[in-house]
């Protein structure tokens, strides 16, 4: 996979956060956002940085009833990684891709620690996780 991974000195708990510490444009990260469905099932919605998830537009781009968001320990337990620290990618999950991730060319993503970032590009990203693509922002 073709990656940078970023280890840095200090917490990256919020884009704004993980902006400042990398010296680049909020514009250039995403959200994971984690989901559970009905059937207890992880679903990962990747949204730009300034933008929200909708658990109704994941249920309606999976065909199933609007998805909870996931507790933190069901993130640790479903992806194996903490709250602030989820990659787009590397772990079991149904992912999905609002379009207008797609306007960039690469991007920041959680690096599997809150103090850990990954730059990849959305081609790669969207190789790597399999995503569906979706309008999944409110």
């Amino acid at each position: 996979m073709a990656a940078e991974h970023l280890r840095l000195h200090t917490l990256c708990h919020s884009v704004e956060d993980a902006a400042q510490a990398v010296q680049a444009d909020k514009a250039d990260f995403v959200k994971n956002v984690c989901m559970i469905d009905g059937e207890g099932h992880l679903l990962v919605a990747i949204v730009k940085g300034e933008d929200r998830a909708s658990t109704s537009r994941v249920g309606k781009a999976l065909l199933i009833p609007p998805p909870r968001l996931a507790l933190e320990q069901e993130m640790l337990q479903l992806a194996g990684y903490p709250a602030g620290g989820i990659p787009s990618f590397g772990f079991t999950a149904t992912f999905l891709i609002d379009p207008k991730v797609l306007e960039q060319e690469f991007v920041y993503t959680g690096g599997g620690s809150p103090y850990s970032l990954t730059r990849i590009s959305v081609q790669e990203m969207m190789r790597v996780n399999q995503a569906i693509i979706a309008r999944v922002r409110k």
